[in-house]
């Protein structure tokens, strides 16, 4: 066998293998809004009876990132989790989240272009979606978020919702530890490095985004710039990397997966 042969049954092989993989995707999808009512119905039958709510938000990112970063990197991260736990589905992203006070412009709310629901607000919105996976027929429901703001939310409604529905065999949980547990992983992988991440669309927040949004459509590369007190940045993001970035969005899978593998595993 010659070469151009050689070369040409390697092409056919490697086209054959990208057709395989885009029709598994297309049947084989983890978002809900993806999906028709009688595939998530056949879905549920089949054992993937496990819904994933996962909150982003709507706010300022400095001038060098987009407002949707939150919500970029949550349908990435939640189709990841979906993926390796592998009897999940995904509810739609929750673009909003407590950002600060509307009226007073208090928090990221100074800033034009963000996005403030009230804890209440977003908590009921967080047990109704719940309540609809229940009676779609999921038997456990997830919930987590990627802004700080809500987590406490998320963990009452949870709470509140696992008493209710615990003697009818549903279980309802929060899971911190991708917030918070990611938190701390990103805190020591840094701090290793010599690095400071910043509270807020610093070093973290941007190589997360530029791993996630490859594109580069929500990324200002020559807009990045340190805080200053005033332009919406707390840290300095001028050494994020997407290979950062990949490092941090795996923290988050690997931290949610294990915690609800934990809390599917526990005795109830």
């Amino acid at each position: 066998m010659n070469l151009s042969t050689v070369r040409f049954a390697a092409g056919i092989v490697l086209a054959w293998l990208l057709v395989a993989a885009s029709a598994s995707a297309r049947t084989d999808p983890v978002f809900i809004e993806d999906m028709t009512s009688p595939e998530v119905r056949a879905a549920i039958a089949s054992g993937r009876n496990v819904a994933i709510y996962y909150a982003g938000s709507t706010e300022q990112n400095g001038p060098h990132m987009a407002t949707g970063k939150h919500n970029a990197v949550a349908r990435h991260v939640a189709g990841r989790i979906a993926r390796t736990l592998g009897n999940a589905l995904v509810y739609p992203v929750m673009p909003f989240a407590p950002t600060g006070d509307a009226a007073a412009r208090t928090g990221h709310m100074a800033f034009p272009g963000s996005v403030s629901v009230s804890e209440a607000t977003f908590g009921a919105v967080a047990r109704e979606v719940s309540q609809s996976a229940i009676a779609a027929g999921f038997r456990w429901v997830f919930l987590m978020g990627d802004h700080g703001g809500g987590q406490e939310a998320l963990a009452r409604v949870a709470a509140e919702l696992d008493r209710e529905w615990k003697p009818k065999g549903v279980r309802v949980f929060h899971v911190p530890d991708l917030y918070f547990g990611t938190e701390k992983s990103v805190g020591t992988y840094l701090e290793s490095r010599g690095l400071v991440a910043g509270a807020h669309a610093g070093l973290p927040d941007t190589s997360e985004l530029m791993h996630v949004d490859r594109s580069g459509r929500m990324l200002r590369r020559d807009r990045t710039v340190p805080g200053d007190g005033s332009n919406g940045v707390d840290g300095d993001p001028r050494k994020s990397t997407a290979s950062m970035g990949k490092a941090f969005v795996r923290f988050k899978v690997d931290n949610a997966v294990r915690q609800i593998r934990g809390l599917m595993s526990a005795p109830h």
